[in-house]
């Protein structure tokens, strides 16, 4: 019988998106910990993000290997709360595409790889308007902020809504991360960004840095 371990590995790393939610529900059968079983799944995603960064996986293997994640995730989190257990979080994140744009692929790679990374994450969707960003960060007491913006017409959004953080008054109380196509490091910093992501995996890392967590 194939080590039910490996084979969570194995559905992530082969992106077996067909086979993701039932090798889930097998490991678990089979008694596996639902922490255990999320651990490795959180490892292989790792390593396909590791690989995504230096070129020797591309995008299109990242979003599958994020899919695998979608389906798999969620009878392990079921167990998980059943047994009464919790993942230790390493902080609140609050996550959406701006007002005005409908890409979600970016948005849910960061997404995805957050939560594996460990965080609790809060996903707005797309078109989302700054008060909806305002209202999340405020009622989840968010640690983070993250924006995309996939189109030039749509990446002051993300400035409109760090100005809201201010006259808010909370601009302190939450770091902001953006990204998306148009956006660089000099535009991040123009608007009052905390932090830049180029990719869905540099982004965790830029998070878990204005955190102070290490790598």
């Amino acid at each position: 019988m194939p080590d039910p371990i490996q084979s969570l590995k194995d559905i992530v790393l082969n992106f077996d998106i067909d086979s993701a939610e039932k090798t889930a529900k097998d490991a678990l059968q089979q008694g596996i910990d639902p922490l255990e079983a999320a651990a490795a799944l959180t490892e292989a995603i790792r390593h396909v993000g590791d690989e995504f960064g230096k070129g020797e996986l591309f995008l299109p293997d990242l979003v599958c290997a994020s899919e695998v994640l979608k389906k798999a995730f969620p009878p392990i989190n079921e167990a998980i709360e059943k047994k009464g257990s919790a993942q230790t979080s390493l902080g609140k994140v609050i996550i959406g595409t701006v007002f005005g744009d409908i890409h979600s692929i970016g948005k849910g790679m960061v997404s995805t790889l957050l939560y594996a990374a460990g965080f609790k994450v809060v996903d707005l969707g797309i078109n989302v308007k700054g008060e909806e960003f305002l209202k999340a960060v405020k009622e989840e007491k968010a640690d983070v902020l993250a924006m995309s913006a996939l189109l030039t017409t749509t990446a002051m959004e993300q400035k409109k809504v760090i100005e809201g953080l201010k006259d808010a008054g909370i601009r302190d109380k939450v770091k902001v991360v953006v990204g998306g196509s148009p956006i660089n490091q000099e535009f991040a910093d123009s608007i009052g960004a905390d932090g830049y992501g180029a990719t869905a995996p540099e982004g965790v890392k830029v998070v878990k840095r204005l955190l102070g967590i290490k790598d």
